[in-house]
């Protein structure tokens, strides 16, 4: 199911929240689009462990190729050890993570864990985007955490976790709430705008509302804490305006930010699971039951069916493949450049 929502379209959202496992804190990962949604908890909430989800729930693999070397020197790991890494790590080859270990143990025992980090997600990120047991996302929609950078070839972020940042802010005098106040609706102005470019897409519009983005957020205010949310966005704006190349995206990440509080609800009653199968079993139940939504299916009688062995209904993976056809949801990808 989860291969045949990832095939669906190019583009997916994600997100994350907590979830506890005997005790410990872990972590749900909420991947999803309007034909289904796919609920997976780890340990973490690094590049790694999206890079998990993203392809089902299987092993990682760690590859150096071109591609690793241009993400190394993204993640800003230093020329020595990028060097290093060349030197010891065999070119286009699979490695899992014991393997990978064991050579960076005897070849590189002093880079330092941050930089280990950075190197193992490299590599990590070079073999996803090059494999083939699993499609490849081409774009990721999210929060602007920095663990979302490089996992996908593309990124569009939230407009409405944008604005949280503005959000935040507290005036202390009338002028600046004022121009608070005039900025918020200048912002929905032109995000609303942007929903309507959506539904008719032009280039001469997109150039129109790129020159608006630049327009609101790189004038001064006079007001420096809003100047510097309206900086910070700025550097975001080939993200925020992804929709103008891709106008089937969402402007937002609400469809994964709603799943995830299903999970939220669902440990508000339960507060925790006490064993690995136990949160195995959450996964796939909410997985089903947002998934079964999604498609308009009857869960009660999906599950009998599927208990019974009768196998009268379509699977899921099939519905899916079925209703992407009519909702042509990667069209502007398949447009080509």
């Amino acid at each position: 199911m989860v291969k045949a929502g990832l095939e669906s379209s190019p583009w997916q959202h994600l997100d994350s929240t907590g979830t506890r496992v005997n005790g410990v804190n872990q972590h749900c990962h909420v991947l999803c689009n309007p034909l289904y949604s796919f609920y997976y908890t780890t340990q973490g909430f690094d590049r790694r462990s999206y890079l998990r989800v993203l392809l089902g729930g299987a092993d990682l693999t760690f590859r150096l190729n071109e591609r690793a070397v241009v993400l190394l020197e993204q993640l800003k790991v230093g020329q020595k050890w990028r060097a290093k890494v060349a030197q010891v790590v065999p070119q286009e080859q699979d490695l899992d993570e014991e393997q990978l270990d064991a050579l960076l143990d005897r070849h590189l025992p002093t880079p330092g864990p941050l930089v280990r980090k950075d190197i193992k997600d490299g590599l990590a990120i070079a073999a996803y985007q090059t494999q083939s047991c699993y499609p490849i996302v081409s774009l990721l929609l999210s929060d602007d955490a920095p663990q979302f950078n490089w996992l996908t070839l593309e990124l569009a972020l939230c407009w409405i976790h944008e604005f949280r940042h503005y959000k935040a802010l507290i005036p202390r005098f009338t002028h600046h709430l004022t121009l608070l106040q005039n900025f918020g609706k200048a912002f929905w102005e032109l995000y609303h705008s942007l929903l309507q470019y959506r539904e008719h897409p032009d280039s001469a519009r997109a150039a129109t509302l790129t020159a608006q983005f630049d327009q609101l957020f790189g004038t001064k205010s006079g007001y420096d804490q809003l100047d510097a949310c309206k900086e910070h966005t700025l550097n975001k704006r080939e993200h925020l305006l992804m929709v103008l190349i891709h106008p089937e995206i969402l402007l937002h990440n609400n469809p994964a930010e709603l799943g995830a509080r299903q999970r939220v609800r669902k440990r508000d009653v339960s507060l925790q699971a006490r064993t690995h199968d136990g949160i195995a079993a959450w996964d796939t139940f909410q997985t089903l039951v947002a998934t079964a939504k999604k498609l308009g299916v009857n869960l009660f009688q999906y599950l009998y069916d599927r208990i019974t062995a009768t196998f009268a209904l379509p699977s899921f993976a099939t519905l899916i493949r079925e209703q992407a056809q009519l909702l042509a949801l990667g069209a502007s990808w398949q447009l080509g450049p």
